[in-house]
């Protein structure tokens, strides 16, 4: 059965959900965005202010750039520069001149970008001027490749390019369901979905105040942060630094903010220790995924008057799987499914196929993903019976005891993060001297819950309730070996936890 969007109908007013439109494509919905809200605010960055007609304007300058230096529709493009106005301006460019956008991250190094430039078959690079160094590889071995500054403009303009659904839109990276790094390709037909998704299930969708700090290389900053404000209307501010992040917030005044959990964590430990104003007063929303939500955070943020919104997704499908529109409900779930996609599970495995999928990962020929029109997720899931969804971990995690059971360490995990005093934890496979293979956990206390607990040694206590928690478990899942961190786990760029591997 298809998902549809009036599942979403009661979080806001028929007003409102009547002015979520889907356009198909980025060309026909920034050409909608930009007439609509041409006198109003698109991006604050460096102490400067764009319009949307300003933005639309500098977007029609660089298309024509492309247009003289040879490019055509449905070349691909890439681009390497850091979040910023720069990095806005091009990617609009590109994919409204019916172009491929490569999204490359800022932070790799002058071989790789190189690699990139080969594997993906660039026909341009446009780099920001402070990652000029960068390009130095590719401008000695590649030179069919165009390199463009993104500071660069032209005395002309140029139109934007008509592109259907169907055609490619943006290639970003991802660890995919193995964990190497591969390039997802998404169509127009798929961001616009990711898109519009990032609309539904609260009531203030339109004009509002964005904050900028997840990295716009990344599919979550790019289309739930990006391009969803742009869509509705709203004003993004850009953190140049993210050590910055509470003294923009108290400039900027954001109203709704997009994060991964730990950002979520540091934000929510210093609004407690230096007060409410951290996050400012006009914050209503935060909108949290990428990796596992606490339920601790959605009840803690809602004491502050905000709300927190745990969500689900994959780059491979633009993002945005589901949303949940009432965490307080609901606080372990990923939400309801978003509309014109469909969810099945095979052994556990959530499988999806719908408008927001990939096309395929580019330059993977051996990478199998699909099946039957099926993507596989790699993802251990189940629905409840309100239709709600529900992540308890991922297949590739699975740890297959010796007496033959199967335990998700996620599934686990998520038994000790319910304490109030854990902030994340590990569950993982261990061999003891004896050669035992057992199942072990270590813990990273969240320290403004430790100090509310009574006077005396603190570790035995956390220690007695997660023991509590253990002898809870079914047997064969029960740990042998705890471990209380006085640091945090190593974390992959998105600050998902970087999982042990047997023998380390």
């Amino acid at each position: 059965m298809e998902l549809s969007k009036e599942i979403f109908a009661k979080y806001t007013d028929a007003a409102t959900l009547e002015k979520i439109r889907n356009y198909g494509t980025l060309s026909a919905m920034w050409r909608h965005c930009s007439h609509e809200y041409a006198s109003d605010i698109a991006i604050v960055y460096d102490e400067k202010e764009y319009a949307f007609s300003q933005l639309d304007n500098d977007a029609a300058h660089y298309r024509a750039v492309l247009a003289n230096a040879g490019i055509k529709p449905h070349d691909r493009i890439g681009i390497l520069a850091a979040n910023s106005y720069d990095f806005v301006k091009a990617f609009i460019a590109v994919t409204t001149f019916g172009c491929t956008a490569v999204v490359l991250p800022a932070q790799l190094d002058a071989p790789m970008v190189f690699g990139c430039c080969m594997k993906f078959g660039l026909r341009a690079l446009i780099y920001q001027e402070q990652l000029e160094e960068k390009t130095l590889v590719a401008k000695e071995k590649c030179p069919n490749v165009t390199l463009l500054c993104a500071a660069l403009s032209s005395e002309t303009t140029s139109p934007i390019y008509d592109v259907s659904p169907s055609d490619p839109c943006v290639v970003m990276f991802t660890g995919g369901t193995s964990g190497k790094s591969k390039g997802a390709l998404l169509s127009h037909r798929a961001v616009m979905q990711g898109v519009v998704n990032g609309c539904y299930g609260y009531r203030d969708v339109f004009g509002q105040r964005y904050l900028l700090v997840l990295p716009l290389s990344h599919v979550f900053g790019l289309i739930r942060n990006l391009l969803t404000s742009l869509y509705t209307g709203s004003t993004l501010f850009i953190c140049r630094n993210n050590k910055d992040m509470f003294r923009d917030i108290a400039v900027f005044k954001p109203t709704l903010l997009v994060v991964v959990p730990a950002l979520a964590e540091m934000a929510l430990a210093l609004s407690r220790q230096f007060g409410r104003n951290m996050l400012g007063a006009d914050m209503k929303y935060i909108i949290c995924g990428a990796a596992a939500v606490a339920p601790y955070l959605i009840s803690e943020y809602k004491k502050m008057g905000i709300s927190l919104f745990p969500g689900y997704g994959l780059t491979e499908s633009a993002n945005l799987v589901s949303g949940n529109p009432e965490p307080d409900l609901k606080p372990e779930s990923v939400g309801m499914p978003y509309p014109n996609q469909e969810l099945k599970f095979v052994n556990g495995e959530l499988l999806l196929r719908g408008d927001n999928m990939m096309d395929d990962y580019i330059g993977e020929p051996d990478e199998k993903a699909w099946e039957d029109g099926w993507f596989h997720t790699g993802d251990l899931a189940h629905l409840d019976e309100d239709g709600y969804l529900y992540i308890t971990g991922r297949t590739k995690d699975v740890i297959v005891l010796s007496n033959g059971e199967n335990v998700s360490p996620a599934e686990l995990e998520a038994q000790f993060n319910a304490l109030p005093f854990i902030q994340d934890s590990q569950v993982f496979e261990y061999v003891t001297e004896q050669g035992r293979h057992v199942l072990a956990l270590e813990v990273v206390p969240r320290p403004a819950e430790l100090a509310k607990l009574d006077a005396g040694d603190t570790k035995e206590l956390i220690l007695d309730a997660l023991r509590e928690v253990n002898a809870k478990l079914p047997a064969y899942a029960r740990v042998e070996k705890i471990t209380i961190r006085d640091t945090d786990f190593a974390r992959t760029p998105s600050m998902k936890i970087v999982r042990y591997k047997l023998g380390q």
